[in-house]
């Protein structure tokens, strides 16, 4: 049984860091490209960053470029969304995903084939 559970959430003032966690069971976590997305209230949820299985090539959504780094660390079957300068609307719900031998469309939520319960982010003025 395959489980994606993200942790790291919280409460952080305007301008804060957080580092999100997302720990895999259940699989071969080396075959699987990791995404990290959000979905704030009453909005679609939406690509933040994604790293391959191989290689470790990494994406980010304009949203997250300059600010967020995602990371993997294979022998901890882990993956990270270190968050910088955290704004108001960064304020979501952030799911991580596992795509296995990952996909050129990273960034499409329908190339991803498990899904964590998702952690909340709440970024206050």
């Amino acid at each position: 049984q395959v489980q994606l559970v993200e942790s790291g959430g919280g409460l952080v003032l305007a301008g804060g860091s957080l580092r999100l966690s997302c720990a895999a069971s259940g699989l071969t976590f080396s075959n699987y490209a990791m995404g990290w997305f959000r979905q704030a209230p009453g909005k679609e949820r939406e690509f933040v960053a994604a790293i391959s299985w191989v290689g470790g090539r990494t994406h980010y959504a304009d949203l997250a470029k300059g600010r967020f780094t995602i990371s993997r660390a294979d022998a901890k079957n882990t993956v990270y969304l270190q968050m910088n300068s955290l704004k108001p609307e960064d304020t979501a719900v952030y799911y991580c995903a596992a795509d296995r031998f990952g996909h050129t469309s990273y960034a499409a939520e329908k190339q991803y084939d498990y899904w964590g319960q998702g952690t909340q982010v709440t970024v206050s003025q």
